[in-house]
């Protein structure tokens, strides 16, 4: 290990320990070809190419890494210039994106410091906010820029060393989430990264280190300067990672929870047993099992089951105060409660439609007489309604868990066996399902002689 690389700057200390190829576990073998191909591309026309970030933090803790990200110190223009399947985005930070089919490689030019002068071209918000950042520099300070310690370490495929800025090989192997520099400074600059170390921290199962942790609680207001739009997808990332329960009990320890997500926060106990709070544990540990077992999972029907007692809440309150009738009570607080989570977590409007079917599909899951049961089985959203109801049921017991029992034993029964249970409700004079009574028909009047 050699160490060629010390300099203090905004972020603090920064040293570089470079480790060569015998001295860490990564292998060519598991980096993505694509990946490799954009990094030789990139060597072999003169610039430098590194690995960087998450997928070398994965593979040196014998993952296998979602994302293979790389870092050079070649500019969009001229990464596009080499690439005839590149496409540059981003306006805050132009990056360029290779693309592979349905692989996607993205490759960024080394950020420099934003104080620089003579390359300024930044912008910063009163309270510390990047605004925008197209500044460019050299690797070092491309390192000094990264946020976490685990986060900074680059492998060269040049020589397949592992250049390390911030001892993020330390930390990694003490499984510490450390921000790089002053954390109240960093998280100004960008409120996200409070997120983010939550989210390394359950992910990779480490702890926070207490200076980047000390500030989160008093910063934490500052999310809601972030646009809702990347809120939402950060709140993917956060609760459909396969580590969510985890993740949230430390968005919560944390005070990050009641910005993202305010009127279900509006809803927790002292005894974290509410309905709500009971809800949630549900549906995120059976996002995380099915994501365990490779299984597909839909943001909508977490958020359905997160959003329903703030909807059931205020729906109330609309009854005893506007003396509203139920089903018009609850279209008027579905509406309201989304309207007003979109406002932080901007939640798209193919999952939202989807949000309101499953809630509209428990009230109609009540009515089952006549033909009404065949029918619902036969919807497209059925199974995602139903799903929903055990959770109710789990939660709620009583008549909404007895309802969930009997379209269990309904999905699973025969067609004559269907058949019965429709019948023997209308025997046992149920009619929780019927909604309106049909009127007698009226008798023709006889026709004179």
């Amino acid at each position: 290990m050699t160490s060629d690389f010390d300099t203090t700057n905004s972020v603090g200390k920064i040293d570089l320990n470079v480790y060569p190829r015998d001295q860490h576990n990564i292998s060519r073998e598991h980096i993505s070809e694509n990946a490799l191909k954009v990094l030789y591309r990139l060597q072999k026309a003169g610039y430098d190419a590194f690995l960087v970030g998450g997928g070398v933090r994965d593979l040196l803790l014998g993952k296998i890494p979602k994302d293979f990200d790389i870092a050079t110190n070649a500019t969009p223009e001229q990464i596009k210039l080499l690439f005839r399947n590149c496409r540059l985005i981003g306006r805050r930070f132009r990056l360029a994106h290779i693309i592979f089919g349905r692989d996607i490689i993205e490759v960024a030019t080394f950020r420099g410091h934003h104080q620089q002068a003579e390359k300024q071209t930044s912008v910063q918000s009163e309270e510390g906010m990047l605004l925008r950042d197209n500044v460019y520099g050299s690797i070092d300070e491309d390192a000094e820029r990264r946020d976490f310690t685990i986060n900074a370490m680059y492998y060269n495929i040049a020589d397949f060393s592992i250049h390390d800025y911030a001892n993020g090989m330390r930390d990694l192997n003490e499984g510490m989430v450390r921000l790089i520099g002053d954390a109240e400074v960093r998280y100004r600059e960008d409120p996200v990264r409070m997120l983010r170390a939550v989210r390394f921290a359950s992910k990779l199962d480490m702890d926070i280190s207490f200076e980047t942790a000390d500030p989160i609680n008093y910063l934490a207001p500052l999310l809601q300067g972030i646009p809702a739009a990347r809120l939402y997808e950060e709140s993917l990332k956060l609760l459909q990672s396969g580590h969510g329960l985890d993740t949230y009990d430390l968005l919560r320890e944390f005070g990050l929870f009641e910005h993202l997500f305010p009127q279900v926060a509006e809803l927790f106990t002292e005894e974290e047993n509410s309905k709500t709070e009971q809800m949630i544990d549900l549906v995120l540990e059976s996002t995380d099992q099915r994501i365990a077992e490779g299984k597909r999972v839909n943001p909508a029907f977490m958020f359905a089951a997160m959003l329903w007692y703030p909807v059931e809440a205020y729906a109330a309150r609309l009854m005893d105060q506007q003396g509203m009738s139920h089903y018009d009570a609850m279209m008027t607080a579905g509406n309201y409660i989304l309207d007003e989570q979109v406002r932080s977590t901007a939640i798209p409007r193919r999952h939202t439609a989807t949000i309101r079917e499953v809630w509209q599909l428990q009230s109609r899951l009540e009515r089952r007489s006549g033909k009404r049961a065949f029918r619902l089985l036969e919807l497209n959203k059925f199974r995602a309604g139903f799903d929903f109801l055990e959770m109710r049921g789990q939660v709620e017991q009583g008549d909404t868990q007895k309802l969930a029992q009997w379209w269990h034993t309904f999905q699973h029964s025969g067609r004559n066996m269907r058949q019965a249970m429709v019948t023997d409700l209308g025997a046992s004079g149920n009619r929780s399902g019927s909604g309106r009574r049909r009127r007698p028909a009226k008798k023709k009047p006889k026709k004179s002689s």
